[in-house]
């Protein structure tokens, strides 16, 4: 089921960064040492909004990677 909050995600394993792209602005925030389990769990929740907020929002330190031009 599509995610009316998520647009897409990417992990990188190598830096443990999960980059997060938000519906709707379109903004990319980039989330630090996330581990593979919890990028594993996410890419395969249900619900991907409630999985971000319960498992990754205020959880990991995060900044704002790009700013989308529609947002």
């Amino acid at each position: 089921m599509p995610s009316t909050v998520i647009q897409s995600m990417n992990y990188d394993p190598a830096t443990r960064t999960l980059s997060v792209w938000f519906v709707p602005s379109g903004n990319r925030y980039d989330f630090d040492d996330v581990p593979p389990q919890t990028y594993a769990a996410f890419r395969n929740a249900s619900s991907k909004g409630r999985f971000f907020n319960a498992f990754i929002r205020d959880r990991y330190s995060y900044h704002l990677v790009e700013q989308s031009q529609s947002g």
